[in-house]
């Protein structure tokens, strides 16, 4: 068998913090054994599992890279529903980071501008990841979640950014 392959994944392995560097190495490993281009010439029932398999070993590492689906999706793994939308609305201070941001990045006009926003979004997203981080780490999942609930607005913003930055 590949290398790595052969050692399961336990519940004991379930942590928020991910090394970049082994989570690529170990989907690497798993996509070279089951990626579609090796099983070209086996049974259409093979090649079925394959893709199958293949499609999963990117979701996981999609899902695992990014800190925002990877603490959602540890969540569910205990049972926790995610924030819903409202879940932050009696955090006045944050709402009005968030509207804030919002107007700015609608005013923005140069790239400079663009840049600023951005940049401030990346620095409040790299915070709440951290406190994120020690939240699972102290096992409360509660706070956890309401600080996932906030990355996902700056999730949105990101992408309202990003939609900006592309022409139209």
């Amino acid at each position: 068998p590949a290398a790595g392959l052969t050692r399961p994944v336990s519940c004991s392995d379930r942590s928020f913090r991910v090394d970049p560097g082994q989570l690529q190495q170990r989907f690497r490993i798993l996509q070279r054994a089951v990626h579609p281009d090796r099983f070209g010439q086996r049974p259409p029932k093979e090649q079925y599992y394959s893709e199958q398999h293949s499609s999963l070993i990117n979701k996981a590492y999609q899902t695992l890279l990014n800190p925002l689906s990877r603490g959602l999706y540890l969540l569910e793994l205990s049972g926790v529903e995610p924030a819903k939308e409202t879940d932050c609305d009696a955090d006045s201070a944050f709402l009005m980071e968030i509207m804030e941001i919002n107007e700015k990045l609608a005013e923005s006009k140069t790239k400079n501008n663009l840049e600023e926003v951005e940049t401030s979004i990346k620095v409040k997203q790299e915070e709440l990841t951290r406190e994120v981080t020690a939240a699972f780490e102290r096992d409360d999942l509660q706070e956890a979640k309401k600080l996932l609930g906030k990355m996902k607005y700056f999730a949105n913003l990101e992408d309202k950014l990003k939609a900006k930055k592309v022409p139209s």
